[in-house]
């Protein structure tokens, strides 16, 4: 006789019965709330208890920014493997399965339209396309999104999410800082607005080039915005950072951001700046 084990009215997992709820549900990591995934979506994944900006993919966020009958550009570009590099799987693999997540090239789109009653550029940063680094093919996709703007003398705005450059692409993906760099040098010279939105996170050779050009540096509440990450400095330091570190709302304190925009608030205030821009 089994004591441990029922040998008859065997409990059977019915598929047709199972309720399948994965992937409705959500936690809020900072006030640790349960969100429906529905209502998260509808509210531009912003969470309503605490304000938390969960990170959106750059379709979304064009869709969010710019009035109905925009056109994305600039989407033919690919990047190839200049190194053959291969660390854990080889880059060409990384690139196929991101460009599969993704169902886009690289990890940026440009979009043409209008953002309320101005004709703009829009270039955003995908973050789920390894990580929003920048390669050849995002610094070639700004800069064409640079010289749209220098033709047609259109106000040009760039929302970044990104870990920085693609080490993979080696100095390929380093020269792309100097490149976008000289495009929106070129931009200032003949007067023409450039707008740039930080987003979580923005860091790396992204930061240290076009992310902090802009005539306005805006960013969304609580992102990462930096360099080195925290953990890099701490260990390179040996002190213990403050709290906040790196975070939009130390950065505005300290003077590297001109202001903090919630993403529900965004599309309004991005309009407001460019009648005030004159363009």
């Amino acid at each position: 006789m089994s004591w441990f084990k029922r040998e008859d009215n065997e409990i059977v997992n019915d598929s047709e019965k199972t309720v399948r709820t994965e992937g409705l549900w959500i936690r809020c990591p900072d006030c640790g709330k349960i969100l429906f995934k529905a209502e998260l979506e509808a509210n531009q994944k912003v969470c309503w208890h605490c304000g938390h900006h969960f990170r959106i993919d750059a379709r979304t966020r064009i869709e969010n920014l710019l009035e109905p009958g925009y056109e994305l550009v600039d989407l033919e570009l690919r990047s190839t493997d200049p190194l053959n590099f291969t660390d854990l799987k080889p880059y060409k693999r990384r690139l196929a399965e991101a460009q599969n997540k993704t169902g886009l090239n690289d990890a940026i789109i440009n979009a043409v339209g209008q953002l309320g009653p101005h004709n703009v550029v829009l270039s955003v940063m995908e973050y789920g396309f390894i990580g929003g680094s920048m390669g050849a093919v995002v610094g070639e996709t700004i800069a064409r999104a640079v010289d749209r703007s220098l033709a047609t003398r259109n106000p040009l705005i760039i929302v970044a999410a990104s870990g920085g450059a693609r080490m993979m692409e080696g100095i390929a993906s380093l020269m792309q800082l100097a490149k976008i760099s000289a495009g929106l040098g070129r931009m200032d010279d003949a007067k023409i607005p450039y707008i740039s939105v930080m987003t979580d996170p923005t860091t790396g050779g992204v930061t240290a080039s076009f992310a902090m050009l802009g005539d306005l540096n805006i960013a969304e509440p609580g992102a990462l915005i930096g360099f080195a990450g925290p953990r890099v400095i701490e260990q390179t330091i040996r002190q213990k950072l403050p709290e906040g570190f790196q975070r939009s709302e130390f950065l505005l304190e300290h003077g590297f951001l001109d202001a903090i925009v919630s993403r529900k608030e965004m599309k309004q205030y991005l309009s407001q700046t460019l009648s005030w821009m004159g363009s």
